[in-house]
């Protein structure tokens, strides 16, 4: 009787490590996307990234937050009904040296809908440094529909407003002027980015200030860029 056992459970065993192996490999868990607040004079905004869709969009504005670059930069575009530009000039409106530009990545899939968060370029698709802006409706004309020149591209989608689009709207709302070598759309008061940290991250260069939190998981106790960055106005 004992042989007997032994046999079926000899000729079983190659079926079931052939079950074993067919068993797919568990999937891996889902990165969560990183999170960037801005700090600044109208409020706080917080801006899911998403590197899954535009990596070399988010990892050039990443590097750029990690640098303290935004701190003491302003919002010198709005126009209501469309968007909110900044990441480039200071409180003189004098623009700041930036990196390369990156390539586009505006074939990404992802459309300009309102609260998402773009790359500011200039007519070159692939021109965009460290401008960016914040779509304020359905702006779908600026989206990719095929390679054929800069109108076409479209611009880069690289995230989105999930707090804070309030505050966005306030600076949109902000009556205009011309300043410095623009002739309109700069707000008035001046909307500056105070700084700018990635969520989890301590504000670049002040290591008294703590790391911002997910909510939920708090514990108890190489020139100067153009200023034609930019979509093109609307009308």
């Amino acid at each position: 009787m004992t042989r007997i056992l032994l046999a079926v459970a000899l000729l079983m065993s190659p079926l079931a490590l052939q079950a074993q192996a067919a068993k797919p490999a568990p999937a891996p868990a889902a990165q969560p996307h990183p999170e960037v607040v801005l700090h600044t004079s109208q409020g706080e905004i917080t801006i899911e990234l998403y590197p899954d869709k535009s990596p070399k969009s988010v990892a050039n504005f990443l590097q750029y937050v990690r640098d303290g670059f935004y701190s003491g930069t302003v919002f010198h575009r709005a126009i209501q009904g469309y968007l909110v530009q900044g990441g480039l000039y200071t409180r003189d409106l004098q623009p700041k040296r930036t990196r390369s530009a990156i390539a586009s990545e505006a074939d990404n899939g992802l459309s300009n809908l309102r609260g998402t968060v773009a790359v500011a370029r200039g007519a070159d698709p692939n021109s965009g440094t460290a401008q960016f802006f914040f779509n304020l409706v359905d702006n779908r004309r600026l989206d990719f529909v095929g390679n054929q020149s800069g109108l076409t591209w479209g611009y880069t989608v690289f995230g989105k407003v999930v707090k804070g689009m309030d505050v966005v709207d306030k600076i949109a709302a902000l009556p205009t002027r011309g300043l410095g070598p623009f002739a309109t759309d700069v707000p008035n008061p001046l909307v500056v980015i105070d700084s700018a940290n990635v969520v989890g991250e301590a504000v670049p260069g002040d290591e008294s200030k703590p790391a911002a939190t997910k909510p939920g998981t708090e514990k108890a106790t190489p020139a100067p860029a153009k200023s034609a960055d930019k979509p093109k106005s609307k009308g």
